[in-house]
C-alpha cells in the first residue's frame, strides 16, 4: 500500500485524499488491519486534507490527526479503564486537541464515552456512543471555528449528477413507456466515467464515490436495505418479518463488502500505468522479426 499520488489533475482534485502516513509499518499486515478498522474515521478526515495515522495510546489504539498549526487531534476510546471491545468499534469516542510543545493547549472536542461514574452528568454527545458521523461533524465544526481546516474540498461535495432520462420516460407507468431508473442511470454514468478515466488517480477518485465509508454508495446502499427491512416489519403478514431478515442480511453483506474493499482506492491510486512500446522506425521494420519475449508471471500481492 503506497502513498496517494499528489499529482491529481485539478478537475479531479476534489476527490483526492490526504496522503497515507510515511513509515515502514504502512506495508505490514497488522497495521493495514488497524487502518481498515479505523477507515470510517480516517477517510472522512483525509477527505478534508488532514493527515492521519494509527498509534497505540495508553491501553488502546488511537487515530492521530496532524493539524496545520502543528497541534494534533487524538481520537480514540477511553484509555482508562481499558475496554475489551475491538479496535475501531468502541462504546464511545473521545477527541482532544493537543500540542506536543505546549502542554497548556488541551481541549476536549468530543466525548461520547459512557461515564464511569453513574452519578456524574453525561455530555450531550454521549447518546451517540460509537457512531462516527457525529464525531466527524463535531471535529468539522470546531476546526472551522479555529481556521484549521486545510483548503480542500470534500470529495462528496461534487456528487455525480444523474443522467437526465429522455422526455418520453418522464411519467413511469404510462403505456408504452419504460419506468425511470434515475439511480441506475447515475451509476451507469459513473461507470462510463470510469471507463474513460485518463489515469489511475482518476479511477481512484471514482472508486471513492462508491467506497467512502460515510457518504459513499455502498454505505448508503446498506442504509437503504436496512430501512427497507424496517419498513417490511410494519406489515401484518408473517412474511414481513421474513423479508426484513433477508433485507438485513443484504445490508450486512454490503457493509462487509465495503470493509473488504476499503483500501481499493489507495491501491488503485498507487498503480503505475503500462509504458507503451516505442514505435519501430522504417529501418527497424525491415529487420527480421524476433520471437516474443516471455515475461515471468506477476507475483500476487497479499494486501488487506
Amino acid at each position: 500500500m503506497a502513498a496517494d499520488e499528489a499529482s491529481t489533475p485539478d478537475s479531479r482534485r476534489a476527490a483526492s485524499l490526504a496522503p497515507l502516513p510515511d513509515h515502514r509499518n504502512v506495508d505490514t499486515p497488522w497495521w493495514q488491519e488497524l487502518w481498515r478498522r479505523h477507515a470510517h474515521i480516517t477517510t472522512p478526515l483525509r477527505a478534508r486534507g488532514l493527515q492521519c495515522d494509527i498509534e497505540f495510546g495508553l491501553s488502546a489504539y488511537i487515530v492521530r490527526v496532524s493539524l496545520p498549526d502543528d497541534s494534533c487531534l487524538i481520537i480514540g476510546p477511553p484509555q482508562e479503564p481499558s475496554s475489551e471491545r475491538p479496535p475501531g468499534d468502541p462504546e464511545g469516542w473521545i477527541a482532544t486537541r493537543e500540542h506536543p510543545d505546549d502542554p497548556s493547549l488541551f481541549e476536549v472536542l468530543y466525548d461520547s464515552a459512557p461515564s464511569a461514574d453513574p452519578g456524574a452528568p453525561q455530555r450531550p454527545e454521549a447518546r451517540h456512543g460509537g457512531n462516527a458521523e457525529p464525531l466527524i461533524e463535531a471535529i468539522d465544526h470546531r476546526l472551522a471555528q479555529l481556521g484549521l481546516l486545510p483548503p480542500h474540498e470534500s470529495p462528496h461535495v461534487r456528487s455525480v449528477q444523474p443522467t437526465p432520462p429522455p422526455q418520453a420516460r418522464d411519467v413511469p407507468g404510462t403505456p408504452d413507456r419504460a419506468p425511470v431508473y434515475v439511480y441506475g442511470n447515475a451509476l451507469r454514468a459513473l461507470t462510463d466515467r470510469l471507463n474513460g478515466a485518463q489515469s489511475h488517480a482518476d479511477a481512484a477518485a471514482l472508486l471513492h464515490q462508491i467506497l467512502e465509508p460515510t457518504d459513499g454508495l455502498l454505505a448508503q446502499l446498506g442504509e437503504f436495505f436496512e430501512a427497507a427491512g424496517e419498513k417490511a416489519k410494519e406489515a401484518e403478514e408473517d412474511d414481513g418479518f421474513d423479508l426484513s431478515y433477508d433485507l438485513a442480511d443484504a445490508a450486512a453483506e454490503i457493509r462487509n463488502l465495503a470493509e473488504v474493499l476499503h483500501v481499493a482506492e489507495d491501491r488503485m491510486r498507487a498503480l503505475t500505468p503500462l509504458v507503451p512500446a516505442p514505435r519501430l522506425s522504417s529501418t527497424a521494420a525491415r529487420a527480421p522479426s524476433l520471437p516474443p519475449r516471455v515475461l515471468p508471471p506477476a507475483q500476487p500481492r497479499h494486501t488487506r
